[in-house]
């Protein structure tokens, strides 16, 4: 069972990012603004994950070759266990609980707002440049969701006064925390001896 979740934890994402659009369409009257946001937060996390790992789904081959030079593109230092662990992990649940916790929790709802931000940054500037490429998987989700959402976002809670000082206080250094701990948890997770290695077709074209 863990087996085939390494190798499809995205292809799930994408069933889960299908039921949450139907969910906010089908409770849309009962969600407020900031939690309709949060829900399409969510969503469209599974669909960024989705776009990494499947269509094209090259993002392992781009991160282990662009961002660590590795001569194993394929499993080192990112492999389907840590990619799995670190995108259900840090991914999944801080999403997932800062749409269920909503405005009970605008600290940790500014903080994954601050990730979808830092994946722009990455995934336009950083990763680019490192690769010398136009595009890399994860990017065309970065900037057709993740940017007008976080605008929604910002724009709702400067409308209705939603968070506090305390609120900013945590969130902002919170969401640049774990925009750290995602790149820094591939490091941490690395193992010179895995067999969790991608499939070629996660590879670049020129490493396959």
């Amino acid at each position: 069972m863990t087996g085939l979740l390494k190798k499809h934890w995205f292809d799930l994402g994408g069933l889960f990012a299908l039921s949450t659009l139907l969910f906010v369409f089908l409770f849309a009257a009962r969600l407020s603004a900031y939690q309709t946001v949060l829900w399409l937060s969510l969503g469209s996390l599974f669909l960024h994950q989705l776009e990494e790992y499947r269509f094209p789904g090259t993002f392992p081959g781009m991160i282990n070759t662009a961002m660590f030079s590795s001569d194993r593109p394929d499993r080192y230092p990112l492999n389907m266990r840590s990619a799995m662990l670190i995108n259900i992990g840090l991914g999944w649940g801080t999403y997932v609980l800062a749409a269920f916790l909503a405005e009970r929790a605008v600290w940790l709802g500014i903080a994954t707002i601050l990730i979808s931000l830092g994946n722009v940054v990455a995934h336009t500037f950083l990763f680019n440049l490192k690769g010398h490429s136009w595009y890399n998987a994860g990017m065309a989700t970065c900037w057709l969701l993740f940017l007008p959402i976080a605008f929604f976002f910002f724009r709702f809670l400067s409308r209705e006064h939603l968070a506090t000082p305390a609120d900013w206080a945590i969130g902002i250094p919170l969401g640049i925390l774990l925009n750290i701990a995602v790149l820094a948890s591939i490091t941490w997770l690395k193992d010179p001896g895995t067999k969790d290695a991608f499939p070629r077709r996660s590879l670049l074209p020129k490493d396959r």
